[in-house]
């Protein structure tokens, strides 16, 4: 009797369900964004890597928010309403500020955050003390680099339009950098916002009629939402434009320098396993990316009729043909 109850005792335990741990993702984008879909499915990989497989022993509930800021509360304080083990602020400050509005308990993870410190996301980048740690996407001190690259690209540009999204800490920050820089290569910024289609073509064709000038689109989702239209303003008005993500270029546009954002969707998925395996968010520190790309359209550069500088060309990661 007692093998035969021992027995018994292996095979029930051994037959147990597996828990399911929840995951709640919020992104600030069109479902069928194939960008945005590319960087959820570096962080589900990721996840898979480290045996965290949805439907299996986690769920994963991700929503989509594209129109307005209240969307982005309504689903932020949906998903933790779900009480899920760990939260992803996928689409920077856009995402992370509703989500924590939602929750001061429930871990977050953030990423593409510029400046969380300055957002109030965290106490610190090495000690964050709340419920939320993540990954930032660059220091402000980057967009003097966009500056450099415009003049390297196009030497007579001496105005440069400034896309930003002004209703978040970063779009603000991003502006007053790339203000501060400009004077020391010769320029002087002006900013356009990107929360409407309208005002950003009617703003570009405002700014194109004057001579001399580029453009600098900062990071942020709405930018991303309106990069078609973007870029086509770019190319209609001739404006060399220096963009903070790779998939601004593989649509068409210019030049951009920025942090590889698949390296960091696959490292947020890193910090959800050691949440999920009872890491405090309080103690893990905020990460900077540890790789940067140049990527290069050539063809565009053809069509505006620019010539790329060979040192340039010899350290892209990549050159669009």
């Amino acid at each position: 009797m007692g093998v035969a109850t021992a027995t018994w005792s292996v095979e029930a335990r051994a037959q147990q369900p597996v828990r399911m741990r929840r995951i709640g993702v919020l992104m600030a984008s069109a479902a069928d964004d194939s960008q945005f879909q590319t960087w959820v499915g570096a962080f589900l990989q990721g996840l898979a890597q480290l045996d965290w497989v949805d439907g299996r022993n986690v769920q994963i509930d991700i929503r989509w928010a594209t129109s307005s800021a209240d969307e982005l509360r309504r689903h932020g304080a949906d998903l933790a309403a779900l009480a899920p083990d760990v939260l992803v602020a996928a689409t920077g400050t856009a995402t992370a500020a509703p989500l924590l509005q939602a929750t001061r308990t429930v871990p977050i993870v953030f990423v593409q955050v510029i400046d969380p410190v300055g957002a109030g996301f965290v106490a610190s980048l090495a000690q964050p003390g709340g419920n939320a740690t993540g990954f930032t996407s660059f220091e402000y001190g980057l967009s003097g680099k966009w500056l450099e690259l415009l003049k390297q690209i196009s030497p007579g540009v001496i105005r440069v339009a400034v896309l930003r999204d002004s209703a978040i800490a970063s779009g603000i920050g991003q502006f007053g950098a790339i203000q501060s820089a400009a004077p020391s290569l010769g320029m002087q910024a002006t900013p356009v916002n990107v929360r409407d289609a309208g005002e950003i073509e009617r703003d570009i064709t405002n700014f194109a009629r004057s001579s001399n000038g580029g453009m600098i689109v900062t990071s942020s989702p709405a930018a991303s939402r309106h990069r078609n239209l973007i870029i086509t303003q770019a190319d209609r008005h001739r404006l060399p434009a220096v963009y903070g993500s790779r998939h601004y270029v593989a649509a068409g546009g210019l030049i951009s320098y920025g942090p590889d954002l698949i390296d960091q969707y696959r490292r947020a998925a890193g910090y959800v396993d050691r949440i999920l395996k009872g890491e405090k968010p309080a103690d893990m520190p905020v990460q900077a990316p540890t790789k940067y790309e140049l990527i290069i359209n050539l063809k565009t550069a053809r069509t505006l009729g620019l010539t790329i500088p060979q040192s340039l060309l010899a350290t892209a990661a990549e050159v669009i043909e």
